[in-house]
């Protein structure tokens, strides 16, 4: 419930610029994996070098596939990636994973990568929502939430009227924001939903699918009526699937080194000549066998393969021919909002910053008109994140809310946030470390009317058979998730229809 989870999937100049070695390090690893274990049975185009078109690569060469990745930019990864730099430890995109998909432990696993794993440090435990001015705990328990000042007493009362609620199915779709205001009140959507998606989609409640952005709220609707004892029951079946006892909770993770380690790591087991970057691919048709035409900014080649994989963002999806008649059939996705976002590194001395910071940090409610999404406490998230004596907070601007001040210059945001922070965490001086990334198209918004883009896609790949398509733009936003497309994109391209 932090801006932890933002899935930004495209790079943009300055981001670039910002990361320096950590950037190159992302495909320096490119050849250094050895034969794949068996004889290639098919050759397989890849289009996007993110988490989801990186393990998909991965999970196919293990298999034995010959496999080429096209990836526009000229580093692997998406949004993920980490620079370590004078003792400071920047995640570009997201900033930690949630052991709570399965897929992420099957990849950590499968890379040998559990002994560089760290957990959260206990001070990031609290989260704080911002009202009236003030950091409120988030309440973690029912004792605290009966005290917590986030919430007025009607407000409480009106969130356990959810238990009253009889199964339903809707007739349509409607805004998340509508849907939780009808379970819980109009102060849970404003101090509880609106910051929670803020960090999670950048976005707006108002705009945002309930069925799609938030599928399993609206199936507990549909089977309990009730969100809280839809979660209770499943709660129960948890204990009961863990011998009576309640089971642990999912780990909120990073590595020693940043979040690139899982980048490098996926990038290592890629034979030599599989990864092709700066390449923009500009359109694919089947005929005996996949054609696959890409340009490097200089001239068109062209090569051919037996299925294709497409893990592009939503941008690149709208602009890919797709058939002999060089057709667009996804050329809807270029309504797909997807907002800019800007993540601001600051670095100060520990004396700088009053706030104790015991906590994962801040959200903060559009009703509070401040220039942030939310504020990462980053060194008190992991350790390593800043040099003994100094502390780290990450600043998340832009997304649906205020696109203009995503695009604002490092010293312009400097200037916008700086009363802010004084404000909230008594923040004195200048920073001793800046970082920025932006993002001129963050996070795809799941808005009203994403069910018809989900169609387009099935409907492409009906027509085209041999051609899979996957990623943030169709199965969710997260890295685990996207880790969670690639091993489904693999599996696809390893069935034998």
């Amino acid at each position: 419930m932090i801006p932890s989870q933002i899935g930004i999937n495209h790079t943009g100049a300055r981001a670039d610029s910002a990361l320096g070695k950590a950037g190159r390090a992302a495909h320096s690893y490119v050849g250094t994996m050895t034969t794949p274990a068996q004889p290639a049975r098919a050759t397989i185009a890849i289009l996007g070098g993110g988490i989801t078109g990186l393990t998909a690569a991965f999970r196919l060469v293990s298999r034995g596939y010959s496999v080429r990745l096209f990836e526009q930019t000229r580093r692997l990864g998406g949004s993920v990636g980490s620079e370590c730099t004078e003792g400071w430890l920047v995640e570009r995109g997201p900033n930690s994973l949630l052991e709570s998909e399965p897929a992420l432990a099957e990849i950590v696993q499968s890379l040998g990568l559990q002994d560089q794993l760290i957990p959260s440090l206990p001070t990031a435990k609290k989260r704080f929502i911002v009202r009236r001015g003030q950091l409120c705990d988030l309440p973690m328990s029912p004792g605290g939430f009966f005290k917590t000042p986030l919430f007025s007493f009607r407000g409480k009362l009106r969130l356990f009227g959810d238990v009253f609620r009889r199964p339903r199915t809707r007739p349509a779709d409607i805004s998340l924001g509508e849907f939780i205001r009808q379970h819980f009140g109009q102060e849970a959507v404003d101090y509880g939903l609106n910051p929670f998606v803020s960090g999670v989609y950048a976005g707006d409640p108002g705009k945002l699918s309930a069925q799609y952005a938030f599928p399993k709220l609206w199936a507990l609707e549909q089977s309990h009526g009730s969100i809280l004892r839809g979660m209770g029951a499943a709660a129960k079946a948890r204990r009961a699937a863990n011998g009576g006892q309640r089971p642990p909770r999912p780990r909120l993770i990073s590595f020693t080194r940043g979040l690139q380690t899982l980048v490098d790591a996926l990038a290592a087991r890629l034979p030599e000549g599989s990864v092709q970057l700066g390449a923009r691919v500009e359109a694919v048709w089947s005929g005996p066998r996949w054609q696959v035409r890409w340009h490097d900014g200089q001239t068109s080649h062209t090569e051919v393969f037996d299925k294709v994989l497409c893990a592009l963002p939503s941008g690149g999806l709208s602009q890919l021919a797709v058939g002999a008649d060089g057709a667009m059939p996804l050329a809807g996705l270029a309504q797909l909002e997807n907002p800019p976002v800007s993540s601001l590194f600051l670095g100060f001395r520990r004396e700088q910053v009053r706030h104790p910071l015991d906590g994962f940090g801040a959200l903060i409610p559009a009703l509070e008109r401040r220039p942030e999404l939310g504020i990462l406490f980053s060194s008190s998230l992991f350790a390593g994140r800043a040099p003994e004596g100094h502390v780290a907070l990450t600043i998340m601007v832009g997304g649906v809310r205020q696109p203009v001040l995503a695009r604002q210059s490092t010293e312009e945001l400097l200037a916008t946030v700086t009363p802010s922070l004084r404000d909230l965490l008594g923040v004195s001086g200048a920073p001793v470390f800046v970082r920025h990334n932006f993002w001129p198209a963050a996070i795809p918004q799941y808005n009203l009317g994403y069910g018809r883009h989900l169609a387009a896609i099935e409907a492409c790949e009906r027509a085209h058979p041999g051609l899979f398509i996957g990623g943030n733009t169709r199965d969710g936003i997260s890295v685990p998730q996207c880790l969670r497309a690639g091993i489904n994109l693999a599996g696809k391209a390893d069935s034998p229809s």
